[in-house]
C-alpha cells in the first residue's frame, strides 16, 4: 500500500472534494471493491457511481472495508433514465441506498436528462428524497445550458453539481460558464478522455517540465478551471497516480499551452444524449 497522504491536501468545493474515484466500468466486484478500499485508504474522499454501473453495492463494500469514517466519504450516485418517474425515483433511489449500504448519499444525479426525464416530475421527487434527509445534495448529469435553466426552475432543493464530460480534449466553456451563473459545481468524468490526453503534445511538453505524468497534468488543468474531476482507475499504481496530481501546480503558460489543443473529442456520446 502506497503511503497515505494527508486528505486534507485535497481541496474541496462547497464541501466536495475536488478529486474522486469514478467507478464507470468497473465491473469486477471484487476489483471495484478493493480499487475504492485503496482510493479511500490513500486519502481521496470523493467516491462516484451509478445504478446504471452495476457497481453499488460492490462500492459499499469497498466503503465498508475502508479504514475510514462514511462520514468522512463524499458518495455520489445517479438515477438512470428509466427510473426518472416520480415514484421511481423514490423507489429505486432506496434501492440504491440499500446496495451500497448506506443512510444517505451525498450527491443524487439525473444520470441524462432523457427517456422518462420530465424536469418538475423527476426533480421533486428528488426534492422529496432532499426534504426525508436520503440525499444532502440534488445533482444533474449531461444537462446543456437549457436543461439546466429549466432544472433550476422546476428543483425546490438547490441544484448543487452538473456532471459532465470533461478534459483538454472537451473544455466545454459554455457549460462551466452556464454552471457559474447559477453557481453550480462542474463534475468532469472522463477527464483523461480515456487515454487520448497521454499523445496530446502539449500536454506531453507541459509534464515533461514539471517532471510529472500526463494524467497528473490534465487533472491539475482542470483543478485549475475549478473543475472536480473523477477518473476511474483500478489497479493502485493508476489511483496513485492520479492522487499526486494534487501537488502539480501548473502556471498561466501551461494552461494556456493546454487550451490551445485544437483536437476535438467527445468519448461518450449515446443516440439519447441531449446534443443529439
Amino acid at each position: 500500500m502506497m503511503e497515505e497522504t494527508d486528505p486534507e491536501t485535497c481541496p474541496s468545493t462547497q464541501g466536495m472534494p475536488m478529486l474522486g474515484l469514478g467507478t464507470w466500468q468497473n465491473e469486477d466486484p471484487e476489483e471495484c471493491a478493493e480499487s475504492v478500499r485503496t482510493a479511500l485508504e490513500m486519502g481521496y474522499r470523493h467516491i462516484d457511481t451509478a445504478q446504471a454501473y452495476g457497481n453499488e453495492e460492490a462500492v459499499g463494500e469497498g466503503i465498508a472495508a475502508a479504514d475510514v469514517d462514511r462520514e468522512d466519504v463524499f458518495l455520489a450516485t445517479k438515477v438512470w433514465i428509466d427510473n426518472l418517474s416520480h415514484d421511481d425515483v423514490l423507489e429505486t433511489t432506496r434501492n440504491s441506498l440499500d446496495r451500497l449500504g448506506v443512510d444517505y448519499v451525498d450527491l443524487l444525479y439525473v444520470h441524462w436528462p432523457s427517456r422518462e426525464y420530465d424536469a418538475e416530475e423527476t426533480l421533486s421527487a428528488f426534492s422529496e428524497l432532499y426534504d426525508e434527509g436520503l440525499i444532502e445534495h440534488v445533482g444533474v448529469s449531461n444537462f446543456l445550458p437549457e436543461q439546466l435553466a429549466a432544472a433550476v426552475d422546476a428543483c425546490d432543493a438547490p441544484i448543487f453539481a452538473n456532471q459532465v464530460e470533461l478534459h483538454p480534449l472537451l473544455p466545454q466553456a459554455e457549460i462551466r460558464e452556464a454552471c457559474a451563473d447559477y453557481d453550480i459545481e462542474v463534475v468532469g468524468y472522463s477527464p483523461l478522455a480515456r487515454g487520448q490526453v497521454f499523445d496530446q503534445p502539449e500536454i506531453q511538453e507541459v509534464a515533461e517540465k514539471h517532471g510529472v505524468s500526463e494524467a497528473q497534468v490534465s487533472l491539475a488543468w482542470a483543478r485549475e478551471k475549478g473543475v472536480t474531476a473523477i477518473p476511474k482507475a483500478t489497479g493502485e499504481d493508476h489511483i496513485g497516480d492520479n492522487w499526486e496530481s494534487l501537488t502539480v501546480e501548473l502556471d498561466q503558460e501551461d494552461v494556456d499551452a493546454i487550451d490551445s489543443i485544437d483536437e476535438t473529442s467527445r468519448e461518450v456520446d449515446p443516440g439519447f444524449a441531449p446534443w443529439n
